[in-house]
């Protein structure tokens, strides 16, 4: 349920780090995995007063964040199960002599590539010497640039960025954004910071910059210089971005101009040759998402000499692939942006790297092979069944708003009803057969697909959408709404426990998958996706009046968000966490009835466990965000995630719900309960 590609595109449930673990490969059997387990409450504490605590309570004590990880959670150990699938399906791609460009080939030899360690740390840096070399073509501010675009179709971005997606108003056409860009760092504020905390961290930043010149082999002095020409610009970069606040809003960040418009905002730029130079051919408009930076852009090229500018790009390309590199330089990069950043203190195993970085570069071609093994139709039918209860409820729920009115409620059920549903895998695959993939060069093997999937994306300028596309791999586990293309999107990797569990209840799927789902429906009518027409254009429906009272519904969430205290002096951001907010209140509410739908003329459903249907929907929603973080890792997602930490994911909505109350017996003296002027209901 976070925005994604630089503009506010399509939103997800949650980001997810693979993992997994170095064993024999056996799947869990189905009646190993229950509904919900008890094992997980802690029975010392008391739902209405904490109820995270007591729906999980004792998963956190059982479960330590392991040392590869920052955090640890519901979707890591799903995400572990996956891998182990997908270890099998990979193993078998790569002992089948598969034909050529087949997808059993490029899994099982992409794999190999990156699996083969020894291969890499003979090589070290050689794989990337050629894009070294490129750089010495750099003369002038326009070669500069036309470099960045070159190595920015092989995966290292510098300065700024552009993509081809959905035009955001006008939705059957796709269009080519511009978007800042050019840091290392998480987010622009990392560069001014106000503490000791965040002095020493930036400090550390520039010495890892140093490092790494120093393993390409720079005389020390000049790595040290080099580090702070990087530091220095990326900081003029920082000051003249767009904040992250700002960046929420589709309207801000929808510029659309000539390309004669953007030369005289950027002039020192010769930008029908640059996008010539990165294969978008005849290219009359472009939607620039921050002008200001754009603007910007000349007088820094001015500030810093070209040499400077070389040193910059240079950082950026040997950064962008340490990962990949040799052990010394994978190594580096991991001291930095896992440990230092996140407080991670141990680098996962090789083969879950390596499963890791075959998601990421052949993720569809894995997928084929995933779903034929691990996703029955059976399962996508119960899922639209959910997705059909939950929809009726929101149009049953539009209609009875006090807050809204007739007209603007017209407009919102006409966007209900174009919604459209994605579940488990494309329609129609991809044809990578084209994409070279050999056992023995694992870096080479990244640039050929980053490449395919840049030609890719270049040749969809000026053409009409295509609907089918899907922005995740089948075996993600994750979910999302795109509101240019007003769907919503549940792939197969997580329509599994704890989230879609084909053998529990009813209530308790409702409580996971569901309230994903429901997430997902609101996220078309939270604070940006209610922007968005039911045709995925930027477009107003809604009265004056109406705009202000949701305005003031949303405010009152962002003051209750921003109460929620994370680590140290950290609280969280409500205004940046909002959209998310709105979407798990929503989605809760919505699966919540549309759970009462589907039990309608039915026999009310006997305890199970000790616990009613309607307590037992609740657990269902907590153990989905069940979750341990360090505090390095909750600093850094307070500062850059849309998503609240996951304990307020389940305390924040819940706070808000009478159903809650009535599940629980919650009353004025809980520490969860809030009197009704204080609770909020949106939708």
């Amino acid at each position: 349920m976070k925005y994604l590609n630089k503009i506010i595109l399509f939103t997800t449930v949650t980001s997810l780090f693979s993992c997994g673990n170095n064993e024999q490969i056996t799947e869990p059997k189905k009646d190993s995995i229950p509904a919900f387990d008890l094992a997980n409450i802690d029975s010392t504490a008391i739902a209405c007063d904490n109820f995270y605590q007591f729906a999980i309570g004792n998963w956190q004590k059982n479960n330590p964040i392991p040392e590869t990880e920052g955090r640890w959670g519901s979707f890591n150990v799903l995400g572990e199960e996956n891998n182990l699938k997908i270890k099998k399906i990979i193993e078998d791609a790569a002992s089948s002599n598969s034909a050529k460009g087949t997808p059993s080939q490029q899994v099982g030899d992409f794999y190999e590539s990156a699996f083969d360690s020894t291969t890499i740390d003979k090589l070290g840096i050689t794989p990337i010497q050629p894009l070294i070399d490129k750089l010495s073509e750099i003369k002038n501010i326009q070669s500069l640039v036309e470099t960045m675009g070159y190595l920015s179709q092989r995966g290292s971005n510098s300065i700024f960025g552009y993509f081809i997606h959905v035009d955001a108003k006008n939705s059957t056409n796709y269009a080519l954004y511009l978007f800042q860009g050019g840091l290392g760092l998480p987010d622009s504020e990392y560069y001014f910071p106000t503490d000791e905390k965040g002095k020493t961290l930036l400090t550390e930043y520039q010495n890892h910059i140093e490092g790494l010149f120093n393993l390409t082999q720079e005389i020390p002095e000049n790595s040290k210089l080099f580090a702070q020409t990087v530091v220095d610009i990326e900081t003029d970069l920082a000051k003249v971005s767009m904040n992250k606040i700002e960046r929420r809003n589709p309207i801000a960040t929808y510029n659309k101009m000539s390309v004669d418009e953007l030369k005289k905002i950027s002039p020192a730029i010769d930008w029908s040759s640059f996008f010539k130079a990165v294969g978008i051919n005849s290219v009359n408009e472009v939607i620039v998402g921050q002008p200001n930076f754009f603007k910007s852009l000349d007088k820094l090229f001015k500030k810093y000499n070209i040499e400077q500018w070389k040193t910059y790009v240079k950082w950026h390309l040997v950064n962008d692939f340490s990962p990949y590199l040799s052990s010394n330089f994978e190594a580096h990069n991991f001291k930095f942006y896992s440990t230092t950043l996140r407080g991670v203190k141990e680098v996962k195993p090789r083969w879950k790297r390596a499963i890791e970085n075959s998601n990421h570069s052949v993720g569809e071609q894995i997928g084929k092979l995933f779903v034929e093994k691990h996703f029955p139709e059976e399962q996508k039918q119960r899922v639209l069944g959910y997705i059909h209860n939950i929809s009726e409820v929101f149009k049953e729920r539009v209609q009875k708003l006090s807050w809204m009115g007739d007209s603007t409620k017209i407009k919102a059920l006409e966007k209900l009803n174009k919604f459209t549903y994605k579940i488990g895998y494309p329609d129609k695959w991809k044809d990578y057969s084209s994409v070279d993939i050999v056992k023995d060069k694992f870096v080479q093997n990244i640039i050929n697909a980053r490449l395919f999937k840049n030609t890719e994306m270049t040749q969809k300028y000026g053409k009409k959408v295509d609907k089918t596309e899907w922005g995740m791999t089948p075996q993600t586990i994750n979910a999302y709404y795109n509101p240019t293309m007003n769907e919503i999107v549940f792939p197969a990797g997580i329509l599994q426990p704890p989230f879609f569990n084909p053998d529990a209840d009813d209530a308790v799927n409702y409580g996971g998958i569901g309230g994903v789902i429901g997430h997902e429906f609101s996220h078309g009518f939270d604070d940006q996706g209610s922007k968005f027409d039911g045709d995925g254009n930027i477009k107003n429906w809604w009265t004056e009046t109406d705009i202000k009272n949701f305005e003031h519904l949303t405010g009152k969430l962002v003051d209750q968000f921003n109460s929620f205290h994370v680590v140290d002096s950290i609280y969280v951001n409500g205004k940046l966490t909002l959209g998310e907010n709105i979407a798990d209140l929503a989605g809760i509410t919505l699966s919540y009835y549309a759970m009462l739908k589907q039990y309608q003329g039915k026999e009310e459903p006997k305890p199970i466990d000790g616990f009613t249907y309607k307590q037992r929907f609740f657990l269902g929603w907590a153990q989905v965000w069940a979750a341990n973080i360090n505090n390095e890792e909750a600093i850094r997602l307070a500062k850059v995630d849309p998503h609240s930490p996951t304990k307020y994911r389940v305390l924040g909505p819940l706070s808000n719900l009478d159903e809650f109350d009535e599940a629980f017996g919650c009353k004025e003296g809980s520490k969860m309960y809030l009197p009704d002027s204080a609770r909020v209901k949106i939708w």
